[in-house]
Protein backbone atom coordinates (compact mmCIF):
# COMPACT_ATOMS: atom_id res chain seq x y z
CA UNK A 1 0.00 0.00 0.00
CA UNK A 2 3.28 2.63 0.77
CA UNK A 3 4.42 2.47 -2.75
CA UNK A 4 0.78 2.98 -4.03
CA UNK A 5 0.43 6.58 -1.96
CA UNK A 6 4.14 7.47 -2.47
CA UNK A 7 3.59 7.32 -6.06
CA UNK A 8 0.15 8.67 -6.27
CA UNK A 9 1.08 11.39 -3.69
CA UNK A 10 4.27 12.75 -5.75
CA UNK A 11 2.60 13.26 -8.69
CA UNK A 12 0.92 16.86 -7.28
CA UNK A 13 2.41 19.42 -5.73
CA UNK A 14 2.15 19.81 -1.60
CA UNK A 15 -0.30 22.47 -0.84
CA UNK A 16 1.27 23.89 1.75
CA UNK A 17 4.44 22.91 4.05
CA UNK A 18 3.28 20.65 6.28
CA UNK A 19 2.37 21.46 10.04
CA UNK A 20 0.68 19.11 12.72
CA UNK A 21 0.00 20.59 15.87
CA UNK A 22 -1.13 17.79 18.14
CA UNK A 23 -2.69 19.08 21.54
CA UNK A 24 -1.43 18.40 24.68
CA UNK A 25 -4.37 15.40 24.92
CA UNK A 26 -3.72 13.79 21.77
CA UNK A 27 0.20 14.28 21.89
CA UNK A 28 1.49 10.31 22.05
CA UNK A 29 -1.04 9.46 18.83
CA UNK A 30 0.33 13.30 17.17
CA UNK A 31 4.27 11.61 17.54
CA UNK A 32 3.24 8.44 16.37
CA UNK A 33 1.75 9.85 12.71
CA UNK A 34 4.38 12.13 12.66
CA UNK A 35 7.20 9.43 13.12
CA UNK A 36 5.53 7.41 9.88
CA UNK A 37 5.65 10.71 8.15
CA UNK A 38 9.49 11.99 8.31
CA UNK A 39 10.21 8.26 7.35
CA UNK A 40 7.89 8.15 4.09
CA UNK A 41 9.22 11.50 2.84
CA UNK A 42 12.66 10.88 3.91
CA UNK A 43 12.50 7.74 1.71
CA UNK A 44 10.61 9.31 -0.95
CA UNK A 45 13.14 10.01 -4.03
CA UNK A 46 11.70 12.59 -6.05
CA UNK A 47 13.45 14.90 -9.04
CA UNK A 48 11.06 17.93 -7.58
CA UNK A 49 12.75 17.80 -4.03
CA UNK A 50 15.15 21.00 -5.35
CA UNK A 51 12.13 22.70 -6.27
CA UNK A 52 10.23 26.21 -4.60
CA UNK A 53 7.31 24.44 -3.86
CA UNK A 54 8.77 21.20 -2.41
CA UNK A 55 10.94 24.12 0.04
CA UNK A 56 10.69 22.06 3.47
CA UNK A 57 9.13 19.12 2.23
CA UNK A 58 11.25 16.85 3.89
CA UNK A 59 11.97 17.46 8.11
CA UNK A 60 13.18 15.57 11.13
CA UNK A 61 9.82 16.55 12.83
CA UNK A 62 5.95 18.03 11.06
CA UNK A 63 5.13 18.74 14.80
CA UNK A 64 4.99 22.41 15.55
CA UNK A 65 5.47 24.17 19.21
CA UNK A 66 2.48 24.92 20.90
CA UNK A 67 1.51 25.47 24.47
CA UNK A 68 -1.92 26.49 26.21
CA UNK A 69 -0.38 28.17 29.57
CA UNK A 70 -3.00 28.69 32.29
CA UNK A 71 -3.40 31.55 34.67
CA UNK A 72 -3.75 31.04 38.84
CA UNK A 73 -7.80 31.71 37.75
CA UNK A 74 -7.97 28.70 35.69
CA UNK A 75 -8.06 30.90 32.27
CA UNK A 76 -5.64 30.27 29.52
CA UNK A 77 -4.29 31.13 26.34
CA UNK A 78 -2.85 29.53 22.78
CA UNK A 79 0.32 29.92 21.58
CA UNK A 80 2.24 29.12 18.52
CA UNK A 81 5.92 29.21 19.06
CA UNK A 82 6.88 29.15 15.60
CA UNK A 83 6.39 30.27 12.16
CA UNK A 84 2.85 28.47 10.81
CA UNK A 85 2.97 31.45 7.51
CA UNK A 86 1.64 29.19 4.67
CA UNK A 87 2.10 26.25 6.33
CA UNK A 88 -1.19 23.71 5.42
CA UNK A 89 -1.97 22.61 9.41
CA UNK A 90 -3.32 19.39 10.83
CA UNK A 91 -4.45 19.97 14.63
CA UNK A 92 -4.91 16.79 16.58
CA UNK A 93 -7.32 16.85 19.28
CA UNK A 94 -8.92 14.04 21.70
CA UNK A 95 -11.30 15.65 23.76
CA UNK A 96 -12.02 12.42 25.86
CA UNK A 97 -8.72 12.40 27.77
CA UNK A 98 -9.46 13.45 31.25
CA UNK A 99 -5.93 12.15 32.54
CA UNK A 100 -5.33 16.12 31.54
CA UNK A 101 -5.07 18.38 34.71
CA UNK A 102 -4.78 21.59 35.10
CA UNK A 103 -4.45 24.09 38.65
CA UNK A 104 -7.74 26.40 38.88
CA UNK A 105 -7.56 28.64 42.32
CA UNK A 106 -4.83 25.43 44.27
CA UNK A 107 -7.21 22.48 42.82
CA UNK A 108 -6.19 19.98 40.23
CA UNK A 109 -8.96 19.72 37.74
CA UNK A 110 -9.16 17.12 35.51
CA UNK A 111 -10.35 18.54 31.57
CA UNK A 112 -13.43 17.95 30.12
CA UNK A 113 -14.12 17.71 26.75
CA UNK A 114 -15.31 21.47 26.93
CA UNK A 115 -11.92 22.25 28.27
CA UNK A 116 -9.88 20.45 25.32
CA UNK A 117 -12.51 22.12 22.90
CA UNK A 118 -11.92 25.46 24.52
CA UNK A 119 -8.01 24.79 23.82
CA UNK A 120 -8.68 23.88 20.40
CA UNK A 121 -10.10 27.19 19.81
CA UNK A 122 -7.38 29.28 20.97
CA UNK A 123 -4.98 27.20 18.84
CA UNK A 124 -7.05 27.78 16.23
CA UNK A 125 -6.92 31.57 17.28
CA UNK A 126 -3.65 31.85 17.60
CA UNK A 127 -2.64 30.89 14.06
CA UNK A 128 -4.84 34.40 13.08
CA UNK A 129 -5.67 33.43 9.74
CA UNK A 130 -1.63 32.79 8.85
CA UNK A 131 -2.22 29.10 7.62
CA UNK A 132 -2.81 28.07 4.43
CA UNK A 133 -5.37 25.76 5.07
CA UNK A 134 -6.72 24.41 9.09
CA UNK A 135 -7.73 20.80 8.73
CA UNK A 136 -8.56 19.82 12.32
CA UNK A 137 -8.66 15.89 13.00
CA UNK A 138 -10.67 15.04 15.99
CA UNK A 139 -11.19 11.96 16.69
CA UNK A 140 -13.92 11.54 19.07
CA UNK A 141 -16.51 14.19 17.77
CA UNK A 142 -17.13 16.81 20.81
CA UNK A 143 -20.61 16.45 21.59
CA UNK A 144 -21.53 14.27 19.21
CA UNK A 145 -23.76 12.53 21.52
CA UNK A 146 -25.87 15.67 21.38
CA UNK A 147 -26.21 15.44 17.98
CA UNK A 148 -30.13 16.20 17.38
CA UNK A 149 -33.00 17.58 19.31
CA UNK A 150 -36.02 16.34 20.85
CA UNK A 151 -37.62 18.70 22.66
CA UNK A 152 -36.48 22.20 23.86
CA UNK A 153 -32.88 21.39 24.51
CA UNK A 154 -29.46 22.98 23.03
CA UNK A 155 -27.74 21.45 19.76
CA UNK A 156 -24.05 21.40 20.88
CA UNK A 157 -22.35 19.05 18.37
CA UNK A 158 -23.97 21.71 15.25
CA UNK A 159 -23.69 24.88 17.35
CA UNK A 160 -19.31 23.38 17.85
CA UNK A 161 -19.60 22.88 14.15
CA UNK A 162 -20.35 25.97 12.89
CA UNK A 163 -18.19 27.56 15.47
CA UNK A 164 -14.80 25.92 14.26
CA UNK A 165 -16.27 26.95 10.66
CA UNK A 166 -16.87 30.52 11.34
CA UNK A 167 -13.11 30.77 12.62
CA UNK A 168 -11.44 29.55 9.56
CA UNK A 169 -11.38 25.64 10.07
CA UNK A 170 -11.50 24.77 5.99
CA UNK A 171 -12.20 20.64 6.87
CA UNK A 172 -13.12 18.35 9.60
CA UNK A 173 -11.84 14.89 10.36
CA UNK A 174 -13.57 12.63 12.58
CA UNK A 175 -13.78 8.62 13.13
CA UNK A 176 -17.11 6.82 13.48
CA UNK A 177 -19.31 9.92 14.31
CA UNK A 178 -22.60 9.11 16.23
CA UNK A 179 -24.62 9.88 13.51
CA UNK A 180 -22.74 11.25 10.47
CA UNK A 181 -25.77 13.91 9.99
CA UNK A 182 -24.26 16.38 12.19
CA UNK A 183 -22.58 17.65 9.01
CA UNK A 184 -25.84 19.26 7.73
CA UNK A 185 -24.86 22.12 10.23
CA UNK A 186 -21.78 22.94 7.74
CA UNK A 187 -22.65 21.97 4.16
CA UNK A 188 -20.16 23.46 2.23
CA UNK A 189 -16.84 22.82 4.60
CA UNK A 190 -15.13 19.23 4.04
CA UNK A 191 -16.39 16.70 7.08
CA UNK A 192 -15.21 13.39 6.61
CA UNK A 193 -16.23 10.28 9.15
CA UNK A 194 -13.58 7.66 8.41
CA UNK A 195 -14.53 4.33 9.78
CA UNK A 196 -11.80 1.73 11.44
CA UNK A 197 -13.34 -1.32 9.78
CA UNK A 198 -10.14 -2.58 8.42
CA UNK A 199 -7.62 -1.77 11.72
CA UNK A 200 -10.34 -4.15 13.40
CA UNK A 201 -10.38 -6.89 11.46
CA UNK A 202 -6.54 -6.51 11.16
CA UNK A 203 -6.47 -6.87 15.04
CA UNK A 204 -8.71 -9.51 15.40
CA UNK A 205 -6.87 -11.71 12.57
CA UNK A 206 -3.41 -11.25 13.96
CA UNK A 207 -4.43 -11.86 17.32
CA UNK A 208 -6.91 -15.01 17.22
CA UNK A 209 -5.96 -17.99 15.67
CA UNK A 210 -8.68 -20.59 14.28
CA UNK A 211 -11.22 -18.53 12.80
CA UNK A 212 -13.22 -19.46 9.98
CA UNK A 213 -14.81 -16.70 8.45
CA UNK A 214 -17.87 -17.87 6.58
CA UNK A 215 -21.43 -17.80 7.03
CA UNK A 216 -21.56 -21.11 8.66
CA UNK A 217 -19.01 -20.27 11.08
CA UNK A 218 -19.38 -16.38 11.79
CA UNK A 219 -21.89 -13.73 11.86
CA UNK A 220 -21.70 -10.03 13.06
CA UNK A 221 -24.27 -8.37 14.99
CA UNK A 222 -25.40 -4.47 16.02
CA UNK A 223 -25.96 -4.32 19.03
CA UNK A 224 -28.89 -1.44 18.28
CA UNK A 225 -30.88 -0.21 15.35
CA UNK A 226 -28.27 2.88 14.90
CA UNK A 227 -25.46 0.92 14.34
CA UNK A 228 -26.90 -1.01 11.16
CA UNK A 229 -24.57 0.47 9.11
CA UNK A 230 -21.53 -0.56 10.75
CA UNK A 231 -22.63 -4.03 10.91
CA UNK A 232 -24.27 -4.12 7.47
CA UNK A 233 -20.78 -3.15 5.65
CA UNK A 234 -18.52 -5.56 7.77
CA UNK A 235 -21.07 -8.52 7.06
CA UNK A 236 -20.75 -7.90 3.78
CA UNK A 237 -17.13 -7.49 3.52
CA UNK A 238 -16.62 -10.50 5.16
CA UNK A 239 -19.95 -12.32 3.51
CA UNK A 240 -20.92 -13.13 6.79
CA UNK A 241 -24.72 -13.21 7.89
CA UNK A 242 -25.98 -10.45 10.19
CA UNK A 243 -28.15 -9.72 13.30
CA UNK A 244 -29.09 -6.90 15.71
CA UNK A 245 -30.67 -6.07 18.96
CA UNK A 246 -33.73 -3.93 19.25
CA UNK A 247 -34.14 -2.39 23.01
CA UNK A 248 -37.53 -3.22 24.47
CA UNK A 249 -38.22 0.05 26.41
CA UNK A 250 -41.14 0.57 29.01
CA UNK A 251 -42.79 3.93 27.75
CA UNK A 252 -45.09 4.72 30.67
CA UNK A 253 -42.14 5.45 33.05
CA UNK A 254 -39.12 7.77 33.00
CA UNK A 255 -35.74 6.84 34.85
CA UNK A 256 -32.70 8.78 35.25
CA UNK A 257 -34.12 10.73 31.92
CA UNK A 258 -35.04 7.94 30.00
CA UNK A 259 -37.22 5.38 29.18
CA UNK A 260 -36.14 1.96 31.07
CA UNK A 261 -35.19 -0.74 28.87
CA UNK A 262 -37.29 -4.12 29.18
CA UNK A 263 -35.66 -6.08 27.79
CA UNK A 264 -32.68 -6.55 24.33
CA UNK A 265 -34.51 -8.75 21.41
CA UNK A 266 -33.08 -10.16 19.12
CA UNK A 267 -33.61 -10.12 14.92
CA UNK A 268 -31.57 -12.31 12.64
CA UNK A 269 -30.69 -16.28 11.79
CA UNK A 270 -29.32 -18.68 14.58
CA UNK A 271 -26.28 -17.64 16.26
CA UNK A 272 -25.38 -21.44 18.13
CA UNK A 273 -22.13 -22.65 17.56
CA UNK A 274 -21.01 -19.59 15.37
CA UNK A 275 -18.72 -16.73 16.49
CA UNK A 276 -20.25 -13.46 16.60
CA UNK A 277 -18.53 -10.29 16.11
CA UNK A 278 -20.75 -7.27 17.93
CA UNK A 279 -19.39 -3.63 16.54
CA UNK A 280 -20.59 -0.68 17.73
CA UNK A 281 -19.24 3.03 17.49
CA UNK A 282 -18.33 2.99 21.38
CA UNK A 283 -18.16 1.39 24.91
CA UNK A 284 -19.47 4.00 27.01
CA UNK A 285 -20.15 2.40 30.79
CA UNK A 286 -20.30 -1.34 28.65
CA UNK A 287 -23.70 -2.00 29.84
CA UNK A 288 -25.23 -2.26 26.58
CA UNK A 289 -22.94 -4.71 25.48
CA UNK A 290 -22.25 -6.77 27.82
CA UNK A 291 -26.31 -7.42 28.05
CA UNK A 292 -26.04 -8.16 24.39
CA UNK A 293 -23.22 -11.08 24.81
CA UNK A 294 -25.23 -12.48 27.78
CA UNK A 295 -27.73 -12.68 25.28
CA UNK A 296 -25.79 -13.97 22.41
CA UNK A 297 -24.58 -16.79 24.91
CA UNK A 298 -27.93 -17.46 26.07
CA UNK A 299 -28.48 -18.16 22.29
CA UNK A 300 -25.70 -20.75 22.43
CA UNK A 301 -23.28 -18.41 20.60
CA UNK A 302 -19.18 -19.21 20.29
CA UNK A 303 -16.91 -17.05 21.14
CA UNK A 304 -17.78 -13.03 21.21
CA UNK A 305 -15.31 -10.26 19.82
CA UNK A 306 -16.66 -7.04 20.50
CA UNK A 307 -15.19 -4.09 18.10
CA UNK A 308 -16.16 -0.48 19.34
CA UNK A 309 -14.04 2.66 17.88
CA UNK A 310 -13.92 4.56 21.10
CA UNK A 311 -13.57 2.38 24.16
CA UNK A 312 -14.22 4.84 27.22
CA UNK A 313 -14.84 2.25 29.87
CA UNK A 314 -16.83 5.23 32.40
CA UNK A 315 -17.40 2.41 34.86
CA UNK A 316 -14.27 1.26 35.05
CA UNK A 317 -12.50 -2.30 33.81
CA UNK A 318 -14.18 -4.57 36.70
CA UNK A 319 -17.42 -5.52 35.09
CA UNK A 320 -15.50 -6.85 31.74
CA UNK A 321 -12.80 -8.63 34.09
CA UNK A 322 -15.65 -10.50 35.45
CA UNK A 323 -17.35 -11.32 31.74
CA UNK A 324 -13.89 -12.45 30.33
CA UNK A 325 -13.71 -14.47 33.33
CA UNK A 326 -17.19 -16.34 33.16
CA UNK A 327 -16.41 -16.82 29.36
CA UNK A 328 -19.03 -13.94 27.92
CA UNK A 329 -16.80 -12.36 26.10
CA UNK A 330 -13.43 -13.68 24.19
CA UNK A 331 -12.16 -10.17 23.02
CA UNK A 332 -12.52 -6.45 23.53
CA UNK A 333 -11.08 -4.30 20.23
CA UNK A 334 -10.82 -0.72 20.51
CA UNK A 335 -8.57 1.78 19.18
CA UNK A 336 -5.85 4.53 20.57
CA UNK A 337 -8.03 7.42 19.11
CA UNK A 338 -8.88 8.59 22.40
CA UNK A 339 -6.98 8.03 26.05
CA UNK A 340 -6.19 4.56 26.76
CA UNK A 341 -5.83 4.01 30.89
CA UNK A 342 -2.58 1.85 31.74
CA UNK A 343 -4.36 -0.57 33.50
CA UNK A 344 -6.89 -1.29 29.98
CA UNK A 345 -3.46 -1.64 27.86
CA UNK A 346 -2.25 -4.60 30.15
CA UNK A 347 -5.77 -6.47 30.15
CA UNK A 348 -5.97 -10.01 28.55
CA UNK A 349 -9.21 -9.73 26.72
CA UNK A 350 -7.75 -6.21 25.07
CA UNK A 351 -6.75 -5.74 21.68
CA UNK A 352 -5.42 -2.14 20.84
CA UNK A 353 -6.00 -1.17 17.21
CA UNK A 354 -3.38 1.52 16.37
CA UNK A 355 -4.93 3.83 13.73
CA UNK A 356 -1.62 6.22 13.71
CA UNK A 357 -0.92 5.31 10.33
CA UNK A 358 -4.17 5.24 8.64
CA UNK A 359 -3.96 8.82 9.59
CA UNK A 360 -0.53 9.61 8.67
CA UNK A 361 -2.21 8.36 5.64
CA UNK A 362 -4.79 10.90 5.04
CA UNK A 363 -2.39 13.61 6.18
CA UNK A 364 0.06 12.73 3.31
CA UNK A 365 -2.44 12.53 0.52
CA UNK A 366 -4.76 15.88 1.70
CA UNK A 367 -1.13 17.73 2.26
CA UNK A 368 -0.59 16.30 -1.74
CA UNK A 369 -4.62 17.76 -2.65
CA UNK A 370 -5.21 14.51 -3.69
CA UNK A 371 -8.52 12.34 -3.31
CA UNK A 372 -8.92 9.98 0.02
CA UNK A 373 -11.91 8.32 -1.23
CA UNK A 374 -9.69 5.06 -1.50
CA UNK A 375 -8.88 5.29 1.87
CA UNK A 376 -11.92 5.64 3.47
CA UNK A 377 -13.32 2.77 1.49
CA UNK A 378 -10.98 -0.19 3.01
CA UNK A 379 -12.94 -3.25 1.42
CA UNK A 380 -9.71 -4.16 -1.26
CA UNK A 381 -7.23 -4.27 2.12
CA UNK A 382 -9.79 -6.26 4.11
CA UNK A 383 -10.43 -8.95 1.26
CA UNK A 384 -6.54 -9.10 0.71
CA UNK A 385 -5.86 -9.53 4.87
CA UNK A 386 -8.42 -12.29 4.95
CA UNK A 387 -7.53 -14.27 2.26
CA UNK A 388 -3.41 -13.47 3.76
CA UNK A 389 -5.05 -14.84 7.03
CA UNK A 390 -7.06 -18.24 5.29
CA UNK A 391 -3.79 -18.71 3.48
CA UNK A 392 -1.78 -18.84 7.10
CA UNK A 393 0.30 -15.64 6.13
CA UNK A 394 -0.51 -13.40 9.14
CA UNK A 395 1.74 -14.30 12.24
Amino acid sequence: MANHEEKRNLETIPVGALGIIALEGCRPLGEMVDRYLVKWRAERESEHKGSLAFSGYQRDSYLLKTKVPRFGSGEAKGQILESVRGHDLYILVDVLNYSQTYSLCGHENHMSPDDHYQDLKRIIAAVGGKGRRITVIMPFLYESRQHKRTSRESLDCAIALQELVHMGVDNIITFDAHDPRVQNAIPLNGFETVQPAYQFIKGLLRHVKGLEIDAQHMMVVSPDEGGMSRAIYIANVLGLDMGMFYKRRDYTRIVNGRNPIIAHEFLGSDVAGKDVIIIDDMISSGESILEVAAALKDRKAGRIFCFATFGLFTNGLERFDQAYKDGIIDRILTTNLIYQTPELLEREWYINCDLSKYIAYIIDTLNHDSSISDLLNPSERITNIVARYKNGELN
